[in-house]
């Protein structure tokens, strides 16, 4: 059933009302949002959130990976980047400017065509560089804030402002910046290498993503993150959960660390699987898992 499409007046972009946020999570589950905005470009993105109300609530949406969104849905506007916020291109010598929207296995591939290294291991992380840049998304030995030279943020009342890595707080799977503002573009720093290993690398990331991982079916990534020293799929297999189900959803056979929807899986199904393998893993490992996935609307149930 689609849903309601609507110009307001001054706008470029596409406004719906009540859109399905499960057509638009890596998951596939989620309920509607109030508000679905899709802009044409930052300009329009600037002049809309002008119009919203300053108690509106916001989330920003990419891919929809690393997202759990309760089933009964968002009680606020959606602003979309992925598929409008898309411009890449080269800066200077060995710098490369990307907008929010553009997915980070683009971005990867782009830079290693024009011979420059460092983002080999973007191509494994199923989401875009706004994703990327608000969790310090890495793998494989990588991590994205190590590149990143600026970025330039929007607030709800459409101020757009540059910011240098020192206005963050970076960490493991976490940035704290500005309360307010939310990433635009990021200009990353490079180094020249060779066009030909560079694409090879990645070809032989995304193969190893490939056997280790449940390409195809719908996940939102690793749930979990790392405990230091350790893995949180080691700790997951230890604890005997590998294939455990609840409702639709089910812990992966090929990756302790990704929990996979079957299809028919909601959210309350995801989340109480969640608890279960937290619970589970303390009690055989003392170990309290911390999710990665950000939970939207309620508790995700």
């Amino acid at each position: 059933m689609s849903t309601p499409r609507y110009k307001r007046q001054g706008l470029r972009g596409e406004l719906r009302l009540d859109e399905p946020l499960a057509r638009h999570t890596s998951w596939r589950v989620g309920g509607p949002a109030r508000r679905f905005y899709r802009p044409a470009d930052a300009a329009d993105l600037a002049s809309f959130l002008c119009g919203l109300s300053q108690y509106e609530p916001l989330l920003w949406l990419g891919l929809g990976s690393n997202l759990l969104v309760s089933d009964e849905g968002f009680a606020g506007t959606v602003v979309q980047t992925q598929g409008c916020l898309t411009a890449i291109e080269p800066i200077g010598g060995y710098g490369v400017r990307i907008e929010s929207g553009v997915s980070c296995a683009k971005a990867a591939r782009f830079a290693a065509k024009l011979g420059l290294t460092g983002t080999e291991f973007l191509a494994g992380i199923p989401g875009t560089i706004g994703g990327a840049l608000a969790m310090n998304a890495g793998a494989y030995g990588g991590e994205t804030w190590g590149r990143v030279k600026e970025v330039r943020t929007i607030d709800r009342h459409g101020r757009i402002r540059k910011r240098p890595p020192a206005d963050f707080r970076i960490g493991y799977r976490q940035v704290q910046g500005p309360p307010g503002e939310w990433f635009l573009e990021a200009e990353l720093e490079l180094e020249p290498g060779d066009a030909a290993a560079s694409l090879e690398r990645i070809r032989e990331l995304l193969e190893r993503r490939g056997r280790t991982q449940p390409i195809g079916l719908p996940t939102c990534g690793s749930v979990f993150r790392n405990p230091p020293g350790d893995h949180a799929a080691r700790l997951i297999e230890a604890a005997g959960l590998k294939g455990l189900c609840e409702g639709g959803a089910q812990i992966s056979e090929k990756h302790a660390n990704f929990i996979v929807n079957r299809g028919t899986a909601s959210a309350r199904d995801i989340a109480r699987l969640i608890a279960r393998v937290q619970s589970e893993v303390e009690r055989t490992s003392g170990v309290h898992l911390v999710p990665e996935v950000h939970r939207i609307g309620g508790q995700g149930s």
